[in-house]
């Protein structure tokens, strides 16, 4: 569960571009995303967090520089604002109160409800701070805004700036604002911005839209100089780099990284033992048997026999190295993207892992095909796979093929079957006599009554031995633990190296549970 509550700033320096504030009042009542919502004292603790606009984790402006509890039981923030395009607008925003809001994004552990609806939240844990432009909570106000690029006003002096400008009887905001929160905001804000005239400055940014320069240049048209003078730095490229961006977008184009794992899926699953780099286990080798025997002659003996499967547990791990200037400076969609491809990796290796183990222990069909099967052969092919593996498999609760695991050749094989031209498997409309489905938009299907699996972490992609494999999922089984994620710095060379490893076993509990192709 996620909540957010706002807060208002108390200070913004954009000298030393930090926005300070309080995020967190304990004991006091706040709306929040969920409603009513009253955090009990200590169920917050300060944390390390990003600051980010608007609660979208894309639009990081800044991380914590301080973060500590006060006597009055809240939580006080100082947000350090990077040097960028958006980091800079929420410097401004923040003195002018145009964007003056904390909002703490809190994952919760623990909660009650009380007799008139307020979530009393109990313990939680803090994962973010957003800048925002609506505030709820009026703990705090804005108090102070240092210096920024520092011209001064040469037509106001230092006295003159601290005192606020008084609002008149007739002044529009006090004729139209009558909601007692907005006034008390927009006397702050009043406050603030006579304090701050002469002491705050910013250099003018142009805004290039394609509605902005439309209006420019009909403006410009009509004999208007400020509108003349945008349209010809919107239009000098050349001379003002830069005015014109390209911009960079946070979607990320990724064709080579998935984390499916069809040769996983295509059997049973267990949990990895706590410790060990193998584990043991039992198998009954010989099983008693009773015979048909005559009248007081001897019952028939057979010794049941019993030994261990060893299991070999294999780790998985890949690690990254890069510049701490590439993780600081450049968009966060880099690192999230980073630990996505190698999660991606790991997945693939592990699938790739199983596949082989598959290979390695099932039965081959004795009867052996030319090229890729024909709807015919394909039938065939299954009938004697699901008698064998029947055979071998017999003991277990369940003892029947289920699943049908092929390379993506196979699948391709797969969809262009038919009969007279008619698609046998790769049919939409389902007929009554299609004996499944393979469609070129699913790696999941119906092939024959077993379900079908499509992998590409084979070690052939043509038509070669076990590239079709007919599989009672309970004759393997894959063990795996959690994926792990280490994280080292380099103060020696400025570097960052991000590892991540899991550990993962494949027991061959029946080899011959599984039955594959045999190519000639």
């Amino acid at each position: 569960m996620k909540l957010t509550t706002p807060m208002t700033i108390t200070a913004a320096d954009s000298e030393t571009r930090t926005i300070t504030g309080r995020i967190v009042a304990f004991e006091e009542a706040a709306n929040a995303s969920t409603g009513k919502v009253v955090f009990a004292k200590g169920s917050i603790q300060p944390k390390e967090v990003f600051l980010n606009l608007e609660h979208d984790r894309t639009r990081r402006i800044g991380k914590t520089l301080s973060m500590s509890m006060d006597g009055d039981g809240a939580i006080n923030a100082s947000f350090k604002i990077a040097n960028t395009t958006a980091g800079s607008d929420a410097l401004e925003e923040a003195i002018f109160g145009l964007r003056d809001g904390f909002s703490i994004e809190l994952a919760v552990d623990d909660y009650i409800n009380e007799k008139d609806g307020t979530m009393r939240v109990l313990a939680g844990e803090l994962t973010g701070v957003a800048l925002v432009s609506e505030p709820a909570v009026r703990s705090a106000r804005v108090a102070e805004v240092a210096a920024t690029e520092g011209e001064e006003d040469s037509e106001s002096t230092p006295e003159e700036d601290a005192t606020p400008t008084p609002t008149t009887e007739g002044d529009e905001v006090e004729n139209t604002v009558t909601n007692a929160d907005t006034v008390e905001t927009v006397e702050t804000a009043q406050s603030v911005t006579a304090s701050v005239k002469s002491s705050t400055f910013t250099k003018p940014r142009i805004e290039l839209t394609a509605a902005k320069y439309l209006e420019n240049k009909i403006m410009a048209a009509m004999g208007n100089e400020d509108a003349r003078q945008y349209v010809l730095a919107a239009d000098n490229t050349t001379d003002n780099a830069g005015l014109v961006p390209t911009r960079q977008l946070a979607e990320v184009i990724n064709g080579l990284s998935t984390t499916v794992r069809p040769s996983i899926d295509a059997i049973s699953r267990g949990t990895l033992p706590d410790a060990g780099m193998t584990f043991e286990i039992p198998k009954i080798t010989v099983a008693p048997a009773v015979g048909t025997v005559a009248e007081d002659a001897a019952f028939t003996e057979t010794d049941q026999n019993s030994a261990f499967v060893s299991v070999d547990v294999k780790k998985f791990a890949g690690q990254q190295k890069f510049s701490v200037e590439l993780l600081q400076r450049t968009s966060p969609v880099f690192f999230n993207e980073l630990l996505s491809n190698m999660v991606a990796a790991m997945a693939k290796q592990q699938d790739t892992y199983a596949n082989s183990v598959l290979v390695s222990g099932a039965t081959a069909d004795a009867t052996s095909i030319a090229t890729y099967p024909t709807a015919a052969e394909l039938l065939a092919f299954i009938g004697r796979g699901a008698a064998s593996v029947y055979g071998a498999t017999a003991g277990l609760a369940n003892p029947f093929a289920r699943n049908i695991l092929v390379n993506t050749s196979q699948w391709s094989n797969l969809m262009g079957l038919n009969d007279s031209g008619r698609p046998i498997y790769n049919e939409v409309t389902q007929p009554m006599n299609q004996p499944g489905i393979a469609t070129p938009t699913s790696l999941r299907g119906r092939v024959a009554g077993l379900d079908l699996f499509v992998t590409a972490n084979t070690a052939a992609t043509t038509d070669t031995d076990d590239s079709i494999m007919i599989i009672n999922p309970d004759a393997y089984t894959w063990y795996e633990s959690p994926s792990y994620q280490l994280r080292a710095e380099s103060t020696a060379d400025g570097s960052i190296t991000v590892g991540v490893y899991s550990f993962g076993a494949v027991a061959t509990k029946i080899g011959a549970g599984a039955f594959g192709v045999n190519k000639t």
